[in-house]
């Protein structure tokens, strides 16, 4: 396929494919992800379409295909909408809040795996596949911002 004609098809069929992943993510964001990985599986077909209709039908399997597998990522079902995150942060005590800004000051190499760790459940060796980074590494890290924890809270008491 030439740039030109992928040019096309992406004009002429984004909406539709946006609107498809639309109605089964119900997030923009999350359609906005299907829709780019439906336009680079469409760049990269090496198959010769018949006709305009032939595309279309393709394209709208693919973003329904892309849509659910979204939908069964771990990432997807582990997740929670940043309004429900909100909503707990108002109504936590007190001394929650204050350990919620704690680990917000923690360095980002640390935050990462302790929020994995602990909010996502994640054990240590998915922790260290998804931060891309050696077991070890993840514990120590861990062990670290435990340590840091316990001694910005104990300076705040």
């Amino acid at each position: 396929m030439s740039d030109e004609e992928f040019t096309g098809y992406a004009q002429e069929f984004a909406g539709t494919v946006y609107r498809v992943a639309f109605h089964t993510c119900k997030n923009a964001a999350d359609s906005e992800d299907v829709l780019q990985d439906v336009l680079l599986k469409l760049y990269q077909e090496k198959t010769p379409f018949e006709s305009r209709e032939h595309v279309r039908r393709w394209l709208i399997r693919v973003a329904v295909n892309q849509s659910r597998k979204l939908l069964r990522s771990a990432w997807f079902r582990r997740s929670r909408p940043l309004e429900d995150c909100a909503a707990l942060l108002e109504e936590a005590a007190p001394e929650e809040s204050g350990v919620f800004q704690a680990v917000m000051n923690l360095p980002q190499k640390y935050r990462t795996p302790l929020y994995l760790y602990y909010y996502e459940g994640y054990a240590v060796r998915e922790v260290a596949s998804l931060c891309g980074l050696k077991e070890s590494t993840v514990s120590t890290r861990l062990q670290r911002a435990r340590q840091k924890l316990k001694q910005m809270l104990e300076e705040g008491s």
